[in-house]
């Protein structure tokens, strides 16, 4: 199967003199989380330059070099990510993919002829995890039990570089082995704008480095048992606009599950077809 059978055709772009607060404003009434980035040329032709996520906009926000800078003034061409991963309509959804595997990212435009056709993500692989095998493989064959977590009363800074260096985009909150939160890039981009907002410029470094994780968690986090199929796992996901659950059984968390363990999950499954 190729991937025009299940990429979105309909692409939301945005241009890269906008500014990220505009780019949050659309990934939240969209409810997607990135975005391919364009510039129209002088022949007023719109070309792909680049792609912005949610996570690249909490990683910037959050990092001192760029000071007290307004959101309204961080542009997207300082954050995106230039050229792009793209991949081609007829590409297999096998090799899509194990290229999103190997490049880390969870979505590509899908370009034709130099123009982009659509955009696959995570989300419509997921859409295709029905049926045997899926139905007879179990979260707990699947899922993280190597776990990174923070606790209630960790630094938010803390927090935002675990996520750089692990190159994850959630963090299960803990005390114990109780899940009391979990923690996202999503979180930290929402909670930099409004911090900034309402936080006069001259004490938002100091105040950036007070603030902890409980502040901005979300709580009463929904969960899976173990003992779910990777289908049941995979509908959970879709309604809920899930990237990633915790997994519990009957001891508390026993480990994590995102989409990108089921893109390898689909990958091996390619591989033996």
């Amino acid at each position: 199967m190729h991937i025009k059978n299940i990429m979105s055709r309909e692409v939301v772009v945005i241009d890269k003199d906008q500014n990220i607060h505009d780019a949050l404003k659309i990934m939240k009434k969209r409810k997607i989380s990135r975005l391919p980035v364009i510039n129209t040329n002088g022949n007023n032709e719109k070309e792909l330059v680049g792609i912005i996520t949610e996570k690249d906009i909490a990683l910037r926000l959050g990092s001192s070099r760029y000071g007290n800078l307004a959101p309204s003034h961080f542009y997207i061409s300082t954050v995106m990510t230039s050229d792009p991963v793209t991949v081609e309509s007829s590409t297999s959804i096998g090799t899509a993919a194990k290229m999103m595997i190997d490049n880390k990212i969870g979505g590509m435009p899908v370009v034709d002829d130099g123009e982009i056709t659509g955009i696959i993500t995570k989300t419509d692989f997921i859409k295709t995890c029905h049926g045997v095998p899926y139905t007879d493989t179990l979260v707990k064959e699947r899922m993280k039990t190597n776990l990174m977590t923070i606790t209630p009363q960790d630094r938010l800074v803390h927090a935002r570089r675990m996520i750089i260096d692990e190159e994850i985009g959630r963090l299960p909150v803990t005390d114990g082995n109780q899940l009391e939160g979990i923690l996202t890039a999503k979180d930290i981009a929402n909670s930099m704008i409004s911090f900034r907002k309402v936080v006069p410029d001259k004490y938002q470094s100091a105040r950036i480095r007070n603030l902890i994780v409980e502040d901005i968690m979300t709580q009463n986090v929904r969960t899976i048992n173990e003992a779910a199929t990777i289908a049941e796992l995979s509908t959970f996901m879709l309604e809920e606009n899930f990237s990633g659950v915790p997994v519990v059984d009957d001891e508390g968390l026993a480990g994590i599950i995102t989409k990108t363990d089921i893109i390898k999950f689909i990958v091996e499954l390619e591989e033996v077809i």
